[in-house]
C-alpha cells in the first residue's frame, strides 16, 4: 500500500521524534517508520539529559512518541527496506510504502558489523551494499547475497532475474525467513578472494563458492545504506549533511547519529529540528504537499 505524505522520517529515535513534533506545528503531514526505538530504547538510565531526571531510556522513547502522536503524527512500527527517488522519494518497507517530497533519516548510527578478510579490499569491486544500485553490473553472472532475515530477502529480490544465480550466505547463523528457492548456504566463511576483482567466497571448511558480486544485508538497512541507494554522500558509516542537514540530494535530510559527531540524546534531538526546519522550507516552497 503506497501511503503519501508531505514529509517521511525514517526513524522513530530521538532525532526522529523531535522531528515530527516541528512538522506537526508547522501544519505538514508526516510519518514517523521505524521497527523500534533504536539504540536509546535499550538504554537502562538517562541521567544528563535536560528536565527529566533520570529516566530509562525506553521511558523517555514512549514519552516522545505519545507527544508526536498527541500533534498528529503517524508512528509506524515496520522495516525500511529501501529509499528509492522518482520525482518524489519512495520509502519502502515491510508492509507499506510511504511516498512524499522530503525525507529525513534518523535511524541512528551503524552498530552491525562483520569482520571477513577482504570486505573492505573488495568493496567497489565486487563488494556492494546496494542491491538496487548495482544489480545491473551483474546480470548473467553468478551473486551472493550476505544476511539472514528480511533486509536480505529483499535484496535478493532486487537481485533475482537479473543475475544468473543468487546464493544466500548466512555465515555460521540459521536464516530467519523463508527464502523460498533460493540457495543457502550456512556455513561460516573465512575469507573473499580474487585478483583485482571479487572471484569468490572461501568457507573456513575449505570449501569455496565462485561469484562476481557480494551484496551485504546484515540486519536491517543502515542509514548509510539507504543513503547510497539513491546517491547521498556518506563517509564510512555517517551520512555526510550541511549546517542545515541537508545532504545535496533536494528534500533529503539527515539528523542524529547517523550523521556522526557526538552520540548523544540532546545533539540527537536538536539536529531532529534543524533537519525538520529544513524539511518544512523544502516542501513549502516547492508547493509538494501531500496528505496520507
Amino acid at each position: 500500500m503506497n501511503r503519501h505524505y508531505d514529509i517521511a522520517i525514517i526513524g522513530s529515535g530521538p532525532a526522529g521524534l523531535s522531528a515530527a513534533l516541528y512538522i506537526k506545528r508547522a501544519g505538514l503531514t508526516c510519518a514517523v517508520i521505524g521497527k523500534d526505538g533504536g539504540a536509546l530504547e535499550k538504554a537502562e538510565k538517562i541521567e544528563n539529559y535536560f528536565g527529566t531526571g533520570a529516566i530509562s531510556g525506553a521511558e523517555l522513547v514512549k514519552r516522545g512518541v505519545e507527544q508526536a502522536k498527541e500533534l498528529g503524527a503517524d508512528i509506524f512500527r515496520e522495516e525500511v527496506f529501501s529509499l528509492g527517488w522518482n520525482g518524489d522519494y519512495t520509502v519502502s518497507c515491510s508492509e507499506d510504502n510511504f511516498v512524499s517530497p522530503a525525507v529525513i533519516i534518523a535511524t541512528g548510527s551503524a552498530r552491525k558489523s562483520v569482520n571477513i578478510p577482504g570486505i573492505k579490499e573488495f568493496e567497489g569491486k565486487g563488494v556492494s551494499y546496494c542491491a538496487v544500485c548495482d544489480a545491473f553490473f551483474y546480470r548473467g553472472k553468478d551473486v551472493a547475497v550476505l544476511g539472514n532475515g528480511a533486509y536480505a530477502l529483499h535484496e535478493i529480490g532486487d537481485l533475482s532475474g537479473v543475475a544468473e544465480s543468487v546464493t544466500l550466505l548466512t555465515n555460521g547463523v540459521e536464516p530467519n525467513g523463508d527464502f523460498g528457492n533460493i540457495k543457502i548456504i550456512t556455513d561460516p566463511i573465512d575469507s573473499l578472494y580474487g585478483e583485482n576483482r571479487l572471484s569468490g567466497v572461501k568457507f573456513k571448511d575449505g570449501s569455496i563458492l565462485p561469484v562476481s558480486g557480494l551484496f551485504i544485508a546484515l540486519g536491517s538497512a543502515a542509514a548509510s545504506d539507504l543513503a547510497k541507494k539513491v546517491g547521498a554522500p556518506v563517509e564510512g558509516n555517517s551520512i555526510k549533511v550541511g549546517a542545515d542537514m541537508s545532504t545535496g540530494l533536494p528534500g533529503l535530510f539527515a539528523a542524529g547519529d547517523c550523521t556522526g559527531g557526538l552520540l548523544q540524546v540532546s545533539v540527537a534531538v536538536g539536529e531532529g529540528a534543524k533537519a525538520a526546519m529544513s524539511a518544512i522550507k523544502f516542501v513549502k516552497s516547492s508547493g509538494g504537499r501531500n496528505g496520507n
